[in-house]
């Protein structure tokens, strides 16, 4: 395996750069290949035009005939445009998308068809894909139906239609239908909180901007690792001399070739209408970021899930893999996909946006204290939203944000939400007078943006909308933000509710609302934090507070059946008993399958490559230690070394058997959780490490020219 190490390493520093020139200015060619409005309205009549703009506005189902228009138009433009099939494209809950293609060519008349009920509604297979077993093996029907707020767009050859994907008895097997409807449910809660203040607003969308970090490495030199390939990461690998501690990577000169693929994956981008407006280099060598324009959130997470597909698909062309695994290399900068979310109304407000008017940021004080009293009562189902055996190896480390949940908003908004609170005893007049002696008039200064952020902080405000950090590289936002946007939705309603029987007790609407607020910033105090995140101090103030410290996805995925969630899923109508069930048993199905991988290629690479190159190793150093000793020289280290490898060695086999007897072992359990705890704790607690330790410290003692797997320095900076 040597060999294909040195090969893999010989093809990465001989290939050619690939030129990459943008087919004109951005305007010219963003969104060519979106079925968007202004494609519909050059070709609906206005009616149906008007009828579908309703329907995308007021989420409103299309009717028989309207749908058979934009079916007809939508072929005609995917066929101008060389498509020659379309498919239902859809997010199971495998975390990635899926389709099945289908012609346009119907063979009986010989003619290309594509009626309104195949773009409304398709029938895929549903028993093979993660159900949590709401569906039998021999109870195949599911079905996808058309989302007509995302876009329809042209992937390849073909017209692709985003839609959700459910169960034929209705359960939702998908990631975009829960997001749906949580989106639903804060835009009703929102808008009547909205209405407390201004009567014109009749909508509120969450919108949503992924930063999507990434390591980029070359083909061959992913190819010749197995447990890249495998499983996403490297289970082994020695620490390079040189890797991120010179901060010399971050915002540097991106690399000829890295810097070709970004031109060409950001094309392909924005001919698909995805908004990419930033790149740069990442802390970490190798480790790179995209990030978008903010959209509406249901359309921001399609297009990150796009955008990943489209990353990959082209890195092929230049020879290269894309990592998304949130902790491909130890010791190194994991990757997060930082999840910026704010509340738009359809009059156009920010709802986070600070306002140089103090009656304005009543409103503004209002959504930011129920949003941070949100994150305090949901602070586990936050946690359990970003849970996944890729995140528990980067959540705590190299800039991660820990496991615990909490919300940094900066030393201004800290002393205005103390002013606030510390004012309740004050008789407040009405009018203007009763901003001032709040201090809210004060809140205007944070519109010069001076308060510092915080990147140890899992969910912090960064002037004008909240950043959950905490996101895994791989994930599909749909989940996160789904308990997010739930979360918000309940806290409003349930402020709506107390602010209501204070003013039909006789109070004030304003004094109403600010005596609410004075009190979600007692009772939230806690879950605010602005120091640093990683400190073994912030772990024992958090335990003396009372917050969450769940490390591992296993446990974390608790969260999701307790009696408060299953409460606030069914009032909300975003998932049913059924629903968060199943979730979770494919959670923890996935976490073991995982584990059980990583544990394989583990098992795999030591007792085929690590051991067996050791042992040729040992049998070099046996020979030059006998003969230092024949000719009468000091072998004294030499031996040293020999019982070091073949310690090393004693390990690796012990461990390697006691792994897989462990697994033998857990795998008779029949219990999903239980089985995934026992993953966590018994294999990748017990064994992981120190397997790990072993062998990272048999490639330093081994002769380069004889290890195996492509080193961390060869990964890393071979570009």
């Amino acid at each position: 395996m040597s060999k294909l190490r040195f090969s893999a390493i010989e093809q990465a520093n001989n290939r050619p750069t690939i030129d990459v020139k943008a087919p004109g200015k951005i305007s010219d060619f963003y969104g060519e290949n979106v079925f968007g409005l202004s494609e519909m309205q050059a070709l609906l009549a206005p009616d149906v035009f008007k009828q579908v703009k309703k329907s995308i506005d007021q989420g409103l189902k299309v009717d028989e005939i309207t749908a058979d228009a934009v079916a007809s138009a939508a072929k005609a433009w995917a066929m101008s445009k060389g498509a020659t099939h379309f498919t239902h494209w859809f997010q199971p809950l495998t975390g990635t998308t899926a389709e099945k293609h289908d012609t346009f060519f119907d063979y009986l008349s010989g003619l290309e068809r594509f009626k309104g009920s195949a773009l409304v509604q398709q029938e895929p297979d549903a028993s093979s894909f993660p159900n949590g077993g709401i569906r039998s093996t021999f109870e195949a029907r599911g079905y996808t139906a058309w989302d007509p707020s995302s876009p329809m767009f042209i992937y390849g050859v073909t017209l692709c239609i985003p839609t959700i994907f459910v169960s034929y008895t209705g359960e939702a097997l998908d990631n975009k239908a829960p997001l749906l409807k949580a989106v639903e449910a804060v835009d009703k809660a929102a808008t009547k909180v909205c209405q407390l203040f201004d009567r014109k607003v009749t909508r509120v969308k969450p919108s949503l901007g992924c930063e999507q970090e990434y390591f980029v490495v070359d083909k061959a030199l992913y190819n010749s690792r197995p447990d890249l390939v495998m499983s996403g990461r490297t289970v082994f690998g020695h620490n390079p001399a040189r890797g991120q501690q010179l901060d010399d990577h971050y915002f540097g000169s991106i690399p000829p070739r890295i810097y070709d693929f970004m031109k060409d994956f950001e094309i392909e981008a924005l001919k698909l209408g995805i908004p990419v407006s930033t790149r740069h280099n990442e802390v970490a060598p190798s480790q790179f970021e995209v990030a978008p324009v903010f959209e509406d959130i249901n359309v921001a997470t399609d297009h990150n899930q796009l955008l990943m597909d489209t990353m990959e698909k082209v890195a092929e062309q230049h020879s290269l893999r894309v990592l998304f695994h949130e902790k491909p290399f130890a010791g190194l900068n994991g990757t997060g996909k930082h999840n910026n979310w704010s509340l738009i109304t359809n009059t156009g407000v920010n709802l986070f946006q600070p306002s140089s008017s103090a009656r304005e940021n009543l409103v503004f004080l209002t959504f930011f204290v129920n949003t941070i009293k949100a994150v305090y009562e949901y602070a586990d189902l936050l946690r359990a939203s970003i849970a996944s055996a890729g995140n528990d190896h980067r959540l705590g480390a190299n800039e991660a944000p820990p496991a615990i949940m909490s919300v940094f908003i900066g030393s201004q908004l800290t002393s205005v939400l103390d002013e606030l609170e510390k004012n309740g005893n004050i008789k407040v007049e009405k009018g203007d007078n009763m901003y001032m002696k709040l201090g809210i008039d004060k809140i205007p200064e944070i519109i010069l943006d001076n308060t510092d952020r915080n990147r140890t902080s899992p969910f912090a405000f960064t002037g004008n909308k909240f950043e959950f950090r905490a996101v895994g590289g791989s994930a599909n936002t749909a989940s996160p933000m789904t308990i997010l946007n739930l979360i918000v939705a309940e806290q409003l309603s349930q402020f709506y509710g107390e602010v209501e029987r204070d003013i039909k007790k006789g109070t004030d609407k304003k004094l109403a609302i600010v005596n609410v607020l004075r009190k979600y910033i007692k009772d939230s105090k806690k879950v605010r934090f602005e120091g640093d995140g990683y400190s073994e101090d912030w772990v024992k103030e958090a335990e003396k507070r009372g917050l969450e410290n769940v490390k591992d996805t296993p446990r974390a995925l608790d969260a999701y059946l307790t009696k408060k969630a299953r409460k606030t899923f069914k009032e909300h109508t975003v998932l049913s008993d059924i629903e968060l069930e199943a979730r979770n048993e494919i959670s923890w199905e996935s976490y073991i399958m995982k584990i059980q991988i990583e544990s394989r290629v583990m098992g795999d690479l030591i007792l085929n490559h690590i051991i067996p190159t050791a042992i040729n190793y040992q049998n070099k150093l046996i020979q030059n230690a006998n003969g230092l000793k024949g000719l009468g020289i000091d072998n004294k280290e030499v031996l040293n070394n020999i019982k070091k490898i073949t310690d090393y060695i004693d390990t690796l086999n012990k461990g390697v058997h006691n792994m897989t007897e462990e697994r033998k072992r857990i795998n008779k359990l029949e219990d999903t959780r239980e089985k995934a705890i026992a993953y966590c704790d018994d294999v990748k607690g017990k064994y992981f490490d120190d397997i790990r330790y072993a062998v990272d410290k048999l490639e330093l003692l081994i002769d380069d020219e004889d290890w195996p797997l492509v080193k961390y320095r060869e990964m890393l900076f071979l570009r």
